[in-house]
Order: C-alpha cells, then structure tokens, then sequence
C-alpha cells in the first residue's frame, strides 16, 4: 500500500535582501514531512545556501506528488529577481518580484495546487518606494482573494486574535465599533471550528480599558459596544468571556477557561505571546478560503546574508500550516 502524499507547501521568500531565503534553506534541511515549493528566484537560494553552509538539493517544481522528501530537498517554482540581492539592502527593483511571488502562492492555495502558504518576511518600504501601493502580506491577501480577514497570533499554548491591527493608540477606540467587533468574534469562532477544531470554542474577550472599564468609571466602550455584541452572541450559542480586564485574562487560572483571546489592540496582548513563545509563535490570516501561516519576525537586515538568523518561527509556522491542512483534509 502506498504511503499518502505529502501536503504541498508554497514558501514564499519575502525579502530577497533579508532573511527570508536563509530561512528557506534552514527550513528545507529539517525532516519536516511536507513537500516544499519555494516560490522565488533558482539562483536566490543557491546563494543562500552558499551562505548558509548548507548543501541543498534544488528541482524543478513538476506539480507531482511526493510520498518522501529527504532533508535538503527544495523544490522550485522559479520567479526571477529584478536584480540581483545585496544582503541587507532591500532594491525597490526587486518589488515586482515580491508580489509575484505572493501572486503565484495565493492562485496556487486557490486553486488547490498548493495547501497552503507559509511566507518569510518581507520589507513593506521597499515595495512602497517602487511606487506600488503596499501595507502588508495580510491585506495582499484579504485583496487578491476577496476576503474579510482577521490576524491571529498562535503558538502551541495560546492563541490571540485583534480586533485592530497597526493603529495608533488614539485611533483604537474609534476603530471598534459593533458592526466590525461581531465581524470579528463571528469569524474567530468559525476558524477555531473549522481550521482549529474546537466543537464549541470558548473565547476570551479582553475589554478596551483598565479593569474592563471598572463599570463605566474608566472609560465606556465596553458598556456601549463590547457587552453589547458579546450578549447577541451569546444569545446565538457563542461562548464569550469577559470583557475580560487584560492584566489578569494571561494567568494560568484564567486560561485554563478559553481555547482563544480577541484582544482590542496590538499590543494589549502580544506581549505576552512573545515573551513567552517568541520562537514558537505563528502568524495566522483567520478568514482566508486558504491556509496562510508565517513567521512573527522582520526581515532582520542586519543578519541577513551572515546565515545565522533562526529559522524557529519560520519551522513552526511551518508545522502549523501542516496540522491545519491535515485537519482540513480529515474534516
């Protein structure tokens, strides 16, 4: 009896100029049992791998499956750089390649060549001063692909979803509102059921404000926005906690209670995600009709070409996007 093929995953480099394709290189000499295309440029990761010290075996992506992939195997779906890399110094001549790069994974994922994308970082500026109009890996997605999509941060023992993203502390408030908080809370509960697993997932919410507001003395926004959406989902099934005062949501207590934390801003939560987990922490894009994980990290200029950055976050964003396509395939 032949042994199941092994789940196809797109990587993406990121920037060519960062440490994205090192990552790559390290990623490919784990006996991860995935089938890995790397979506990028042949002659990027050859160099790469020269800086890296690190024989790899390059071939040509045929789309056929594979039952075995042997460490330091790398298959290539080969998208050819502008110029070539200068380690540390993004080239907006570069961009285009970038975005092809995200173009090919994101109609592969969709048209199942792919089963999902795990992405390395990539340098945001870079592609702005090419004169593209660029605000991240996650809204190129939402865009190419039409979805509404909500970013969740997750490692092995917590998983934290924001109902805002890079605002400014001044802009939050205003950014949370009913409509968009029960978009949220919607769409976190459906991709704990359907890409996490969880029957009836319980979620924590943090509230806005010291205390959760303390009833009103510390701010309003939970009385008239948070309370409000969380008791229409309750009413229709939804396990919510909370608000939730954020300063005692992370003891060990209290999160033995919820398999998920919506928090309201960036960083209300994040923190404690990455003090504890930093290498083991996943970018997760809830929303998408595909899988996207990545790593948690920049483009660590000041590394990259050196072959001594971690390849941890891109590993585990790596495993997570295996599970989660494994249980999509079982479900």
């Amino acid at each position: 009896m032949n042994s199941p093929a092994l789940p196809r995953l797109a990587l993406t480099a990121g920037e060519p100029a960062g440490v994205g394709p090192e990552l790559l290189i390290r990623l490919a000499a784990t006996p991860l049992a995935a089938n890995f295309v790397a979506i990028t440029d042949r002659g990027l990761l050859e160099r790469a791998a020269e800086r890296c010290g690190t024989s790899i075996q390059l071939l040509d992506d045929d789309g056929a499956d594979i039952q075995q992939r042997p460490p330091g195997m790398l298959r290539v779906k080969h998208v050819p750089l502008g110029e070539p890399e200068v380690p540390g110094h993004p080239d907006p001549r570069n961009a285009r390649h970038v975005l092809a790069t995200l173009r090919e994974a994101a109609d592969g994922c969709l048209s199942g060549r792919y089963a999902a994308v795990v992405t390395a970082p990539l340098q945001k500026s870079s592609i702005n001063d090419a004169g593209i109009p660029f605000s991240g890996h996650t809204e190129f997605f939402a865009e190419h692909s039409r979805a509404d999509v909500v970013m969740m941060l997750a490692s092995p023992e917590l998983r934290v979803a924001l109902a805002t993203t890079h605002l400014p502390l001044r802009a939050v408030s205003a950014a949370i509102d009913a409509a968009s908080l029960e978009r949220t809370l919607r769409m976190v509960h459906q991709e704990l059921r359907t890409k996490f697993g969880f029957a009836d997932p319980r979620i924590a919410v943090l509230g806005l404000n010291p205390h959760a507001g303390e009833g009103g003395h510390i701010g309003h926004e939970e009385i008239d926005t948070i309370i409000p959406v969380m008791n229409t989902l309750r009413r229709q099934g939804m396990q919510l906690l909370g608000p939730m005062p954020a300063d005692t949501a992370f003891v060990p207590a209290q999160r033995e209670r919820y398999d998920a934390v919506l928090a309201m801003y960036h960083d209300q939560a994040l923190p404690v995600l990455k003090s504890e987990a930093f290498d083991r922490t996943v970018n997760v894009t809830l929303g998408l009709p595909f899988i996207r994980t990545s790593v948690d990290h920049g483009t660590a200029l000041d590394l990259a070409g050196t072959g001594n950055a971690d390849p941890s976050s891109l590993i585990a964003a790596a495993r997570m996007a295996m599970e989660l396509a494994a249980h999509r395939t079982s479900s």
